[in-house]
């Protein structure tokens, strides 16, 4: 029966919510900056602005256009301005009446969804706006979406929502998010006011910033001393491969989840694996099969020597292959035909083997296992030895 009652280790598990935005954005500040130095003329003069964040799934687009519309409006209110915000997903709005609907929902929630043209809805947005003095940045994520379904037509609509100024006010500024440059898809009208200086360009993370990112969420989202270093490190090496962010939130998310399912209260590098196989596993039945038998052998003897650990070193790992070689009667390998083994695993993205860096004395290699738990992978590799 489930009980809601164990200990669990998580301490928030809302800071691992990919809507949740945390009070600093780590690596994001060089963005920020650009937007805070964009939009200042919004603050300063009662200028509209615009501006098109451009980068790959999981760089921290959204997260970085939500973060600086809260600072803007907190900003706002301290200084008599009055400005909101909103944003609209156009994957999941992707006509111009859906979009422009749920712009004046931010302010009417029951107003009817059918019945009214876009252009009376943007004359109630401006009545709303007039009648709040209100200043509004309209953030549109996956922008490139609407725009190759609908065009161009709202985007070039909004852009000029200030002609018709009222008490020298602009009362409007957009924010398009998407993963590729969408000015080709602009037509010129439109592509005259979102600058291509206004483009500002999110790329993917590296494991170094990936690891500060899991530091920062697990401090949120966890009880103190639950996850250890190790853990941190692993959940940002397996993101690494797409500087993903979110992905690496996700398994984070997922490691204490499988944690709290054994009831241990911590997590270890092999709830990381678990969860990375349940998220997104590129081991398959069918690479393993393809693997030759010493290549198995190698795999086996990483296996039994990485569990309850984050990495093992080659002379570990070639100390567990000579045993595994003699285990199952075969002549094992040199140390250089064991090099190559190792590399051929690397190569097929089964394991990570690295050059070690600090805290690691001597030059070696570091083996690390990304996508399955040392125990299930063990199992596995056992069963196709055995079976031969």
């Amino acid at each position: 029966m489930w009980d809601a009652t164990g200990k669990s280790v998580f301490k928030d598990q809302r800071t691992l919510s990919f809507d949740y935005v945390p009070q600093k954005l780590v690596h994001r500040e060089e963005q920020m900056k650009r937007l805070i130095m964009l939009f200042r003329p919004v603050l300063s003069s009662d200028f509209s602005q615009n501006a098109v964040l451009i980068g790959s799934v999981g760089t921290g687009k959204t997260a970085t256009s939500k973060r600086f519309c809260m600072d803007l409006k907190e900003y706002g209110e301290k200084h008599q301005k009055t400005i909101d915000w909103t944003i609209v997903n156009c994957r999941q709005r992707n006509s111009e009446s859906s979009v422009i609907l749920q712009v004046v929902n931010h302010f009417q929630p029951n107003f009817p969804d059918r019945g009214f043209s876009i252009t009376e809805m943007l004359q109630i947005l401006r009545k709303d706006l007039e009648k709040r003095k209100m200043h509004m940045v309209i953030v549109l994520d996956e922008a490139d979406v609407l725009l190759k379904k609908a065009g161009p037509d709202l985007v070039y609509k909004l852009t000029r929502f200030g002609e018709e100024k009222v008490d020298g006010r602009e009362y409007i500024s957009l924010v398009l998010i998407s993963q590729k440059n969408i000015f080709d898809l602009l037509d010129a009208a439109s592509a005259s006011t979102f600058k291509r200086t206004n483009a500002i360009e999110f790329g993917k993370y590296t494991y170094d910033e990936l690891k500060d990112i899991v530091a920062q969420r697990a401090e949120l989202a966890f009880h103190d001393g639950v996850m250890g270093d190790d853990a941190v490190d692993l959940v940002a090496e397996v993101a690494s491969e797409w500087g993903d962010a979110r992905f690496a939130i996700e398994i984070l998310e997922k490691t204490g989840m499988l944690a709290d399912e054994e009831g241990v209260g911590s997590i270890s590098v092999e709830h990381v694996r678990g969860a990375k196989a349940e998220a997104y596993s590129s081991i398959t039945e069918s690479k393993l099969i393809d693997l030759d038998r010493h290549q198995r052998l190698t795999l086996l003897a990483i296996a039994r020597s990485v569990k309850g650990k984050a990495f093992i070193t080659t002379p570990e790992a070639e100390s567990a292959y000579k045993v595994a070689c003699e285990e199952y009667e075969e002549k094992s390998r040199a140390h250089t035909a064991f090099w190559g083994l190792m590399k051929d695993l690397d190569t097929l993205g089964i394991v990570s083997a690295k050059k070690s860096g600090p805290g690691i004395s001597g030059k070696t290699t570091v083996i690390k296992l990304l996508d399955i738990p040392a125990k299930v992978l063990e199992r596995k590799v056992t069963q196709i030895l055995d079976g031969e």
